[in-house]
């Protein structure tokens, strides 16, 4: 039991912390995979699996390295799996499929484009990336791997850059109604009240 998740945790924590990165090469470039007249992600989504290999390539020889061993450390872990299960749930509402997708984004002349700055919205900006980031810290602690530690540190560096890309690219998009958001909104740590509007 032990060993199966130890496994689960390091393959989680791989694909997890290439998310930011996948958003990376989407977020400086989205006026060039606009312009193309097939979809992107016949090129992105390959490119993103492909990654996951090379990472685990990487890792491999370190995902046995505990920091520790110790069974209540799940019990925080738990913790940490239920509030990314709540924040996915909260990011869905008022957000589309498309829109939590990237189609906006990538895809010429979308017919959806609005900034949704309401519910989880309201208290930070990307719930989405909290959530990831819970999810890897729960893994993190209930497995003790240091290479669980080491992807989720991967992640948060990644992701600071992917975020400050992301935002400048919603900027170009929505104006000064989203530098506005930006401005009162948190990009992570949310906001204990909700975005006052009015």
């Amino acid at each position: 039991m032990h060993r199966a998740l130890d496994i689960l945790g390091w393959i989680a924590c791989v694909i997890y912390s290439t998310i930011p990165a996948f958003w990376l090469v989407i977020h400086p470039w989205a006026q060039y995979w606009r312009s193309r007249r097939r979809s992107p992600y016949r090129v992105l989504l390959p490119l993103w699996i492909s990654t996951w290999a090379v990472v685990a390539l990487i890792t491999a020889p370190w995902r046995d390295l505990a920091l520790y061993r110790a069974y209540w450390t799940w019990l925080p872990a738990i913790c940490l799996f239920v509030t990314g299960i709540w924040l996915y749930r909260a990011s869905s509402v008022s957000f589309s499929a498309d829109q939590l997708g990237g189609f906006p984004e990538l895809i010429q002349g979308y017919r959806e484009q609005r900034l949704v700055t309401a519910g989880i919205r309201s208290r930070v900006r990307h719930p989405l990336y909290l959530a990831h980031l819970c999810e890897m810290l729960a893994w993190s602690l209930g497995t003790g791997l240091l290479v669980c530690y080491g992807l989720m540190l991967f992640a948060i560096a990644t992701g600071a850059v992917m975020i400050r890309s992301e935002d400048a690219e919603l900027e170009q998009r929505f104006g000064a109604e989203y530098a506005a958001y930006r401005t009162e909104v948190p990009a992570l740590l949310p906001r204990v009240r909700g975005r006052t509007t009015g």
